[in-house]
């Protein structure tokens, strides 16, 4: 797996085939795909959204944004995207968005409650902070030295 800029062509691959799960984080959160995929856009727009490639395939597209405190993170992904194999690649990748993003703490929410993603999240190397607006918190605390 690799990441590179990613491209109005990614964006709408990724949501051709966008995973049931992912769906279903969208609606739990009160959005639809639609909303999601106009979100993922705007900071495509802004150069904060890489593509997450297998292959030649894009499984995924994650993008950030910063605030005062924090970097947050938007995803989108392919059922394809969904291997224990991805999560190494993931928690080298997070670790490069965060140096892009200035090493502020990186704030991802699952509105979703399966064990399942707790334990990717934790895998990657964040820690949960807590329930925000029906959403589980987890941060990615910043890199040392």
């Amino acid at each position: 797996m690799r990441a590179r800029a990613a491209t109005l062509g990614d964006l709408e691959d990724v949501f051709r085939g966008l995973s049931k799960r992912m769906s279903d984080e969208y609606v739990a959160a009160g959005k639809d795909s639609k909303i999601a995929y106009d979100n993922l856009m705007m900071n495509l727009k802004e150069g904060r959204a890489h593509a997450l490639v297998e292959g030649d395939k894009t499984v995924a597209i994650i993008a950030w944004h910063e605030n005062s405190d924090a970097a947050n993170t938007l995803f989108a992904a392919q059922e394809d995207f969904f291997r224990a194999a991805t999560i190494r690649f993931c928690k080298r990748h997070i670790r490069h968005i965060q140096a892009l993003a200035g090493n502020l703490p990186i704030h991802s929410r699952s509105w979703l409650q399966g064990s399942d993603v707790a334990r990717w999240f934790h895998l990657i190397g964040y820690v949960e902070r807590g329930q925000e607006n029906g959403a589980t918190v987890f941060e990615l605390p910043p890199a040392r030295g």
